[in-house]
């Protein structure tokens, strides 16, 4: 009998080319793929709610697969576990109904780009979140990241390779926090372009700099030409954080090793 199995998983994206399989280049999906067919005795086809790119990390990517292998969900988790390595891990996996879909079932997506803002380099965050020395001005990005939420045309914040059919997204929440070094940027929206996080995190940086003015995010966005913005942040500061889906299918929504570095810890 087939059933679908639905997976939360978390990795490090620093040494692999992105999710999606590549011909001759390390990718997450590969990986996954590999282990979880070793488990199955038979080969597993994943589906993910979304592509990352090359460096990228995900703190809860969700994919699904169909199979007639009869494993339980622990079997699932433990035995891919076990012949993943340490850079990639499935956090739960639970049976779903055939019509659950990772893309198109989700409601919204959810990135968080960590930024480090201080002189001294870190030990501990080296590939996980961007440096910046130059004191940022939060407040300043936080008012130009406020042109960008609602419904538009992202034109301007899409790579010349995304190939979605329309740039028209709707930006639900795009919020700044800081806690003395750290800064989160956390941008939710129903699905997002090629390149489209990094690209708005390029502008606040600009802004935070005090580069480019506040109103430049408006600008940037009505002028719909990429070719118009400021760097594309880099990668290893991203992270897939979160998908949404109807509560209906019961997927957990259990902790992660990183929560958030911005949370006081003991000594608030």
């Amino acid at each position: 009998m087939r059933r679908r199995f639905a997976l939360g998983i978390e990795y490090d994206g620093g040494g692999y080319s992105g999710w999606q399989v590549q011909g001759h280049a390390a990718s997450v999906q590969a990986a996954l793929e590999a282990a979880l067919s070793r488990v199955a005795d038979q080969r597993v086809a994943l589906v993910a709610a979304g592509r990352t790119d090359a460096g990228v990390h995900a703190r809860e990517q969700v994919a699904h697969f169909d199979t007639v292998a009869p494993r339980t969900e622990r079997s699932w988790l433990l035995g891919a576990n076990t012949y993943l390595s340490a850079d990639i891990s499935l956090r739960w996996v639970r049976a779903v109904p055939d019509h659950f879909h990772a893309r198109y079932s989700a409601l919204a997506r959810s990135y968080r780009y960590l930024i480090l803002n201080r002189s001294a380099r870190s030990a501990l965050a080296a590939g996980r979140a961007l440096l910046v020395h130059q004191p940022l001005d939060v407040a300043a990005m936080q008012q130009g990241a406020q042109w960008l939420i609602g419904e538009h045309d992202f034109s301007a914040f899409r790579s010349v390779q995304c190939q979605a059919r329309s740039p028209v997204r709707v930006l639900h929440c795009l919020q700044l926090t800081r806690h003395l070094d750290w800064i989160t940027i956390d941008v939710r929206a129903n699905a997002f372009l090629h390149h489209m996080v990094r690209n708005i995190v390029g502008l606040l940086l600009a802004i935070g700099q005090q580069r480019v003015a506040p109103q430049r995010a408006r600008e940037q966005l009505e002028s719909r030409q990429r070719a118009s913005g400021e760097a594309t942040a880099a990668a290893h500061g991203l992270y897939l954080w979160q998908v949404q889906y109807p509560p209906a299918f019961g997927l957990p929504a259990d902790s992660a090793m990183i929560d958030s570095p911005t949370r006081p810890g003991c000594e608030a």
